[in-house]
């Protein structure tokens, strides 16, 4: 009987650094799996794109957005200017049920924002993101309270491409710096 519970023992001690490799080994493919997942999305205030570029620089997606109706960098809430800078993802929510006036004497608008919400980690400023738009005809220009608005179809194939790590960097145009 002691010489099987040695031998266990033995065992134990022996399989414990293998599973410890093992662990590191699939922690070591997880973090690999994001490095080669990453992707950043650059805003252009000026062309009024938003494009999708992989950590290769292949650019994936190129597509024409809204951005905020006065130029600048946001300052205040209500200003109706689109942050400048780099930013985080800090949720996607589905937000096709969602109802928004945009005080044109229409009332609410369901579907006002597509069918996701891509909420943006704007120190200073709450509520801003990049969503879809029941508008396609308003892209390409400033027409927005400061989100970025997409076309809903081009949404739709961009939320499957990005996560919470993705990085958000949006760029003034010349008219912002003139401000």
């Amino acid at each position: 009987m002691k010489s099987l519970r040695k031998h266990v023992v033995l065992w134990i001690i022996l399989l414990i650094p293998y599973a410890g490799l093992f662990f590191v080994y699939h922690r070591y493919n997880s973090q690999l799996e994001a490095v080669a997942n990453a992707s950043v999305i650059l805003i252009s205030k000026q062309e009024k794109q938003l494009r999708l570029i992989n950590f290769r620089g292949d650019e994936l997606m190129c597509v024409p957005v809204a951005v905020g109706m006065n130029p600048g960098n946001k300052i205040e809430k209500g200003d109706m200017k689109t942050p400048e800078g780099i930013f985080s993802i800090s949720d996607i929510q589905h937000s096709s049920n969602w109802k928004h006036d945009f005080g044109d004497g229409e009332g609410e608008i369901q579907g006002a924002y597509g069918p996701y919400f891509i909420r943006l980690n704007t120190p200073g400023h709450k509520g801003i993101g990049i969503h879809g738009t029941h508008l396609p005809s308003s892209l390409g220009t400033r027409v927005s309270e400061g989100c970025i608005r997409m076309d809903n179809t081009d949404l739709e194939r961009l939320v499957p491409l990005i996560s919470l790590s993705t990085v958000v960097i949006i760029t003034p145009g010349t008219e912002d710096l003139e401000q």
